[in-house]
């Protein structure tokens, strides 16, 4: 009996057409996505190239995206060390607790970043558990910068962890082995063999906390309460406060092209370190 191949489009696909499955699929996104970007773009050119530079260059405007680029820079540093840190003990080592403790790691994105600012507001303001000691001695994080970088922090944590654990866990320990056997101590062996590695997981892992931090409001709202103002809180003013459409989607437009811009380049270093190895 003579077995015939298997081709793409046989079988329950055979009478679909392809262009039509293309079709609707590019449709759906246009309709999910590029639409209400577009609106966007519609409304922060509403007033002309004049109108649009006016909004964005604002002193308020700058102050915004200054705080809110200072903020995800050190959240992103923050979170290459300590996430990467917890990437390697979850999948070089075993432990009581291994398999919960990995769950937990990706609560920061299952919980509502509303829900976030709330526990650290309960936590260390001046109601919460620590919050009371930590004014005795002159040290406040709610309506402050630092309190706004660890709901940062909170919220992003995660991107950097599972990005690195899935680069690690392809990795073969036996190499890391190798090079203990001949010599190397374990900081020797993270530089040369596990470092290189796990860079374009870390970069991947960068990326995606960086833009995500740009967007944060909710934690933020809860944390900052007006005193820190950052993009996303100032378009929040602008549309809810001001009722000025045109000033708060171009805040949003330089929002949207910005991270674009970062994951574009982060992904192409990602390729490139890919190639090279």
């Amino acid at each position: 009996m003579k077995v015939m191949p298997v081709r793409y489009g046989d079988g329950c696909f055979e009478n679909i057409d392809r262009q039509l499955l293309t079709v609707l699929a590019m449709s759906t996104f246009a309709f999910l996505i590029l639409l209400p970007l577009s609106s966007t773009v519609s409304f922060a050119f509403d007033e002309g190239w004049r109108g649009f530079w006016d909004a964005v260059s604002t002193p308020e405007a700058v102050t915004a995206f200054e705080n809110s680029l200072f903020i995800a820079t050190l959240a992103t540093g923050v979170n290459m060390a300590v996430g990467t840190l917890i990437a390697y003990v979850i999948t070089r080592f075993k432990f009581p607790g291994r398999s919960l403790f990995r769950s937990l790691i990706d609560l920061p994105i299952a919980v509502p970043t509303a829900v976030v600012g709330l526990s650290l507001m309960m936590l260390y303001g001046p109601m919460g558990f620590l919050g009371p000691m930590m004014e005795e001695r002159g040290i406040s994080l709610m309506m402050s910068l630092p309190g706004v970088l660890l709901a940062h922090i909170f919220v992003t944590f995660p991107f950097m962890v599972r990005s690195v654990s899935v680069v690690l866990e392809k990795l073969d320990p036996s190499q890391e082995e190798a090079a203990l056997t001949l010599g190397a101590d374990r900081f020797q062996t993270f530089r040369f063999v596990t470092f290189p590695a796990i860079r374009s997981g870390m970069i991947s892992g960068a990326a995606l906390t960086f833009t995500r931090s740009l967007g944060e409001f909710g934690a933020t709202l809860f944390i900052a309460g007006g005193m820190v103002q950052t993009a996303p809180i100032y378009i929040y003013y602008l549309s809810d406060s001001q009722f000025d459409f045109q000033a708060a989607t171009s805040i949003a437009l330089v929002l949207m092209a910005f991270p674009l811009m970062i994951l574009l380049l982060f992904n192409y270093l990602v390729e490139r370190m890919e190639g090279n190895g």
